[in-house]
């Protein structure tokens, strides 16, 4: 997922490298005592992380054994300082690694693998595509902690306004929806981004991918996969389709004009469900509708299978590994996940925490309803990294400073040095 995450102070910075105790010596002088492990959580900071930490202490209360060092690490910046410490054999036992992470982490050996152990006892309660999401080399190294997926979140009293009365099937019928919309309400029908990651969603619309993983091929510029860019690119102009923001704050400009009412729908995920009911707009939550993003020519709709797994440190020592897939095993358990889902409106991952109390929420419940739709990453690990130099090259797109061919061609040139074994 892609998040607006504000940079942490130095002093956080450096309070990171204090308290990864992974390794084998970590355990040196614990040895009468509790067992403390340094679990790294990569939840928003303000929004989630409160629920988090409340949790870790029920565990410790039911574990008197066990210590659990909760750090909150920007998710922005978490991929980077895990991966430095783990080469230097100092990562944290414990880390929320978001689903794109994981395989990458588990090829480099800094994942244990999960599978046989506590941590994944209740493994047939989960959604089955997720532990798969969750595998590597046809073992198991994270348990789903949350998951989610884009979907059109829109203002239904001004799609009311403007006389359309369900959510556009298609990215055509978005088109006409959004002008319709500028004409009646004089606010603007859509807003796109310029982020790969919310493209994704055009190219599956297209039967595409960036790459096709299982014939080690380079897809980007496929014929498919151009069709769902331009269809992309064709969301920036015409009437009441805003046109691109380009500035480094664009995250914030479009969440702010959708819960101000002062766009009527756009493309979002879940972990945004607390902030939309913060707004203006939807002080009623009943007005937040929630519906699978449009289909592209060929009929079919998804957006990428996006979330986070709890993943144990390969390095931690024996002790330090036992405590921590107990503390895997009641973080994902139905009851935590229940809470999780209730204080921050997240999707649970296995199926017996969708309780009638989380499916009140209605942002839960519409976002629930879309999950079908969703489709997996394939088990690559560079698969996540492919989307870092489409941000530059689409953003350069969007803004008219390369023509849509230039460049996926510098993408695809920069994606052959990320998977130098792939075909065009």
């Amino acid at each position: 997922m892609r998040r607006g995450i504000a940079a942490t102070a130095l002093a956080a910075s450096l309070a990171l490298t204090a308290t990864a105790c992974g390794g084998s010596d970590s355990g040196s002088d614990e040895s009468d005592g509790p067992v403390t492990i340094t679990w790294w959580d990569t939840s928003n900071a303000t929004n989630e992380a409160p629920t988090y930490q409340a949790l870790v202490k029920e565990f410790e209360k039911a574990n008197p054994d066990i210590k659990v060092d909760y750090v909150n690490v920007p998710f922005d910046q978490a991929q980077n300082k895990f991966d430095t410490a783990a080469g230097a054999k100092g990562a944290p036992d414990v880390l929320r690694s978001e689903v794109g992470w994981t395989p990458a982490f588990a090829k480099k050996g800094f994942f244990l693998p999960l599978d046989g152990t506590e941590a994944l006892a209740d493994q047939d309660k989960f959604q089955s595509s997720l532990i798969e999401q969750a595998k590597y080399d046809g073992k198991t190294y994270g348990v789903p902690l949350v998951t989610d997926t884009l979907a059109l979140v829109y203002n239904k009293d001004l799609f009311k306004q403007a006389g359309i009365s369900k959510p556009p099937a298609t990215w055509d019928d978005l088109k006409k929806a959004a002008a319709t919309i500028k004409d009646k309400t004089g606010v603007d029908g859509y807003w796109g981004s310029t982020q790969a990651y919310y493209a994704q969603s055009f190219l599956y619309g297209e039967g595409a991918d960036t790459v096709d993983a299982d014939a080690k091929k380079i897809t980007v510029k496929s014929p498919a996969a151009v069709k769902g860019y331009e269809t992309w690119e064709s969301l920036f102009d015409g009437k009441g389709l805003h046109k691109a923001d380009t500035t480094a704050d664009a995250y914030a400009h479009i969440q702010e004009a959708f819960v101000s009412g002062k766009v009527a729908s756009i493309v979002q995920g879940p972990w945004e469900i607390t902030n939309f009911y913060k707004g203006s707009a939807f002080k009623d939550k009943a007005n937040l509708g929630i519906a699978t993003v449009p289909a592209g020519s060929t009929g079919k709709a998804g957006a990428p299978t996006g979330g986070h797994n709890l993943s144990v440190y390969a390095g931690s020592d024996k002790a330090h590994q036992e405590a921590s897939l107990k503390f895997l095993k009641f973080m994902t358990s139905a009851k935590s996940q229940e809470t999780i889902a209730l204080k921050n409106s997240t999707l649970p991952t296995r199926d017996d925490a969708y309780t009638a109390e989380v499916k009140a929420d209605p942002g839960i419940a519409g976002y629930q309803a879309v999950l079908p739709a969703a489709q997996p990453r394939p088990a690559l690990p560079e698969y996540s990294s492919l989307w870092t130099p489409l941000d530059t090259e689409l953003n350069e797109v969007a803004g008219g400073k390369k023509s849509l061919d230039e460049g996926l061609s510098s993408a695809q040139t920069a994606i052959e040095k990320l998977v130098p074994d792939f075909s065009k």
